[in-house]
This record gives structure tokens, sequence and C-alpha cells, in this order.
């Protein structure tokens, strides 16, 4: 018996699912590279004001303690200023959070064009071949970005982890929505 395929039905080679498996791990593992790395960026652009707002408090208050002659006072705060000066020259706060938000938003970037390639790209007429070296270029470039990304810190992945399974990764558009008929009272369901 000869059984056609109908127009709603595409059959799927197993290369193009082994496809679709793979660009679904890229994707994953972007969305946790991204979300972290702008975890990240954010403690460091906080570090960064935490330590430079009091630091030039503090310079200004040293600063007018010596005009008014108490060098106590001054030479203590002058102190603290340059042991803050110190940490902040060796840290370099605002170099790491601007690090990470660069990788996070190439991890984005990659997030982006991987779905698009899984939801669209992967049910054109295209033959497996050419996916497949699609795919590899995905991979090359997520090695590239992990080869050349800061490390993310272990409690920024788990912070991370946690948002992505609360949802905050998720698209409102990708949402089950609830099917109308699901809403219409049942004969059963209806007084007698």
């Amino acid at each position: 018996m000869n059984k056609e395929v109908a127009t709603a039905e595409e059959s799927v080679s197993i290369a193009k699912a082994e496809i679709i498996k793979e660009s679904q791990r890229i994707e994953e593992s972007s969305l946790y590279s991204s979300k972290g790395h702008f975890i990240v960026a954010y403690f460091w652009s906080n570090f960064h004001l935490v330590i430079g707002i009091p630091m030039v408090i503090l310079a200004a208050i040293a600063g007018s303690s010596f005009i008014s002659n108490d060098n106590t006072t001054g030479g203590i705060l002058s102190i603290i200023v340059a042991i803050l000066s110190a940490i902040m020259t060796f840290l370099n706060p605002n170099e790491k959070a601007h690090n990470h938000l660069n990788v996070g938003n190439n991890f984005d970037s990659l997030l982006n064009d991987i779905r698009i390639f899984r939801t669209i790209d992967c049910w054109q007429e295209d033959l497996d071949r050419i996916l497949t070296e699609r795919l590899k270029s995905f991979s090359s470039r997520k090695s590239n970005l992990n080869g050349g990304a800061p490390q993310i810190p272990w409690w920024a992945y788990q912070l991370a982890k946690r948002g992505i399974m609360s949802g905050e990764g998720d698209y409102k558009v990708d949402k089950k929505l609830p099917d109308i008929t699901d809403q219409i009272p049942k004969s059963e369901d209806k007084p007698v």
C-alpha cells in the first residue's frame, strides 16, 4: 500500500532530529551563559559604585579635615581612601562589568540565532548536510565565546539557574495559552 504524506505531516530525518537536539543544547547552554554573565556584570557594576562613591566622599572629607587642621581625622580618612583606591585599581570592577556584559550580550545573540535556526531554518527545504554545516558554525561560535569569556563564579551560575527555572528566560509567546474550548462549560458541569 502506497501511503502519501499529507502537507501538514513532514518526515523528519534522523539527522535533522539530531541537528535539532544539538541546537537545543547550544541554545540552553547559551541561555545559562548569557544569564550568568549578566549577573556577574551587575555585581561588578554595583561593586564599583559601592566602593567608588564612599571613596569619593571620604576623599572630600579628608581634604576638608586637612584644611581645618584636623590632621588626625584627615590622616585616617586618607589611609582609608588609599586602601579603597588600591582595591579599585587591583580588582578593576568597571572593566570586569564591561567584559561580562559584552560576553553576556554575545551569548544572547548566539541564543537568538540558534533559536531561529532551530525553529525556522531547520524546517525549510535545506539538505541535512547544509543544516549540519550551519550547526557546526554555531557550535564553533559557542566554543570561541567560551574560550574568550571570563569565568562565571559558582554563585552567579546558581542565581542564573534559579532565575531560568523560575521562568526569567521564557517569552510570553512561548507559554501555552489555555484553549478557548477548555473555558466553555461542559453539559455535565451545568446545574440541572
